[in-house]
């Protein structure tokens, strides 16, 4: 089916996997003189960790460059919409962008990649 940032199909469905993490809770600790232990504060929801991994393809090395660099313009610490499988992930910081080696195959060339991202607001 494939995924899409911000409405741009970058990523076709060639080996899509999609995972979401557990949500996190932010807190602050801190040890109080003459306490036996530490005093906890809640800061609420800290969002949560979504890989995405999968195999780019391209008809030429060139091609397959400038998806990446597209890919690559994400990672810009702004929040984004990730739409994969049918589901949507709003708020998401692109924060890790993997590629494998190119390799050529079929009627052009591939490259396995890896991406992590944060959604900040769940």
């Amino acid at each position: 089916m494939g995924a899409s940032l911000d409405g741009q199909k970058l990523f076709d469905g060639y080996g899509l996997k999609v995972e979401q993490g557990g949500i996190n809770l932010r807190s602050v600790e801190r040890s109080v003189p003459g306490l036996d232990g530490v005093v906890s504060v809640s800061l609420g929801l800290a969002g949560r960790e979504i890989k995405q991994a999968g195999t780019l393809r391209a008809a030429s090395r060139s091609g397959l460059e400038v998806k990446r660099q597209a890919i690559l313009g994400f990672m810009d610490g702004d929040s984004h919409t990730l739409i994969a499988d049918g589901q949507s992930y709003a708020d998401v910081r692109m924060d890790f962008f993997e590629v494998g080696p190119v390799l050529s195959g079929g009627g052009g060339v591939v490259c396995d990649y890896e991406i992590i991202y944060t959604q900040l607001k769940v």
